[in-house]
């Protein structure tokens, strides 16, 4: 079977796609006989698209955290969570751990891991930094010198069923065909047989990586030839805070809508969203592609530079709001990130959001009267485009004021 056919990561990629029954059982027996089980309980992992194979649930993928291959049971679950907020789906891991007893524990995925294994097995993106390229990849090189044999095996084989069709090639043909000696690629060329592992070095070259580049040093702008090996970095994608106030006009259920389409519409105050995703085209920044902007409504699960990714703040004026952000002063805030206040037309801002001054923008859009089945009902909400594209110009300004690029991110903000 081809590495990729066996692949666990793969396969569940593949079966998400195609809509695919993914079932956990206790049981390799593929006929379809085998009942579906907890996880808890799950020995196996039965897919039924693009082919019909059982994997051990326990099975290590190449989803790598920290150093260490993330089991499949632990991907899978993760899947299965995506819709539930951070909290939740840290609480029904922790039952799950409970549950296994000891025998196995489910891996809690960081913010962002989560976030990277999900759009990656929704397939909206094709390129991971957590994940290891499968064997045979471009970037893999040959696996062991027996991958090399068999690799030899089946070019014979190969160039025997070519004919298909015009005669069968001679048996003698084929064995010397098969003795052959191969050409090396440079991966056997360079290190022999076995691929020699150097990530030691990673660790070793940390410490001076970390240190700050000196302009005038030999870096890769002055020595163009250092840059054919290097590969490029991926822009982060920036991440825009909501305000978890129940009293705000804009909520995980609604903002989505309000940014990309332009109408608004009263939040759903049951969403238990907890991260979205919204495209823009940003021209004075990159106008070859849109960029993605990730939606939250809490830090809480921010590592240290993820602030220097946030691009705008929604607020209401509640000092709480800030409790747990990276500067909790209002004022230092919104010296560092753009500030959105969002309120109706004909209604006072807050008073706190008044003391911010110019720092926050205050945008104003007409009160929701109904959805135009009630006579009277306001369905006309041709101004509220007129505001979002408002708010979207106030965010692209501070972007670039703070150092986003077509290829970059700022270090700091």
């Amino acid at each position: 079977m081809a590495a990729t056919e066996a692949d666990p990561l793969l396969l569940l990629r593949q079966s998400i796609a195609s809509g695919g029954a993914i079932i956990p059982t206790t049981t390799a027996d593929t006929s379809g006989n085998a009942p579906e089980v907890s996880l808890s309980n799950a020995t196996h992992l039965h897919f039924t698209h693009p082919t019909r194979i059982a994997i051990p649930i326990d099975a290590p993928t190449r989803f790598e955290s920290n150093g260490s291959p993330v089991d499949l049971r632990s991907i899978y679950f993760a899947w299965l969570n995506r819709e539930v907020a951070i909290p939740e789906y840290n609480d029904s891991a922790t039952k799950l751990n409970d549950e296994l007893a000891g025998s196995s524990t489910v891996h809690k995925f960081a913010f962002v891991e989560r976030l990277d294994l999900i759009t990656w097995l929704e397939g909206a993106s094709e390129e991971s930094e957590y994940i290891k390229p499968l064997t045979g990849d471009k970037d893999g090189g040959q696996a062991s010198g027996a991958a090399t044999a068999t690799a030899t095996s089946k070019t014979a084989l190969a160039s025997s069923s070519a004919r298909a069709g015009r005669g069968t090639l001679d048996p003698r043909l084929a064995q010397i065909y098969g003795g052959e000696r191969r050409m090396g690629d440079r991966n056997t060329v360079l290190r022999g047989v076995k691929p020699t592992d150097f990530s030691h070095v990673r660790k070793l070259a940390q410490p001076f990586m970390s240190r700050k580049p000196n302009p005038t040093g030999t870096s890769v702008a002055m020595n163009p030839a250092l840059a054919l090996n290097q590969k490029p970095v991926r822009r982060p994608d920036p991440i825009i805070l909501l305000s978890p106030s129940a009293s705000s006009l804009l909520r995980m259920s609604n903002v989505k809508s309000f940014l990309e389409n332009g109408r608004y519409m009263p939040p759903d105050h049951n969403s238990t969203t907890s991260m979205l995703h919204v495209s823009r085209m940003m021209k004075d920044i990159d106008a070859s592609r849109p960029m993605r902007f990730i939606l939250v409504e809490g830090p809480e699960q921010f590592k240290p530079e993820y602030w220097n990714r946030v691009v705008a703040v929604f607020t209401t004026g509640q000092a709480w709001q800030f409790k747990n952000y990276r500067w909790s002063n209002p004022t230092e805030l919104f010296r560092h990130v753009a500030g959105v206040y969002l309120g109706f037309r004909g209604d006072q801002p807050p008073e706190a959001v008044r003391g911010f001054g110019h720092r926050v923008k205050t945008c104003l859009i007409d009160k929701y009267r109904g959805d135009g089945n009630t006579p009277g009902a306001d369905t006309g909400r041709w101004r509220d485009r007129e505001v979002v594209e408002e708010i979207w110009r106030e965010i692209e300004q501070s972007m670039r004021a703070k150092g986003w690029r077509k290829d970059a991110a700022p270090s700091s903000i």
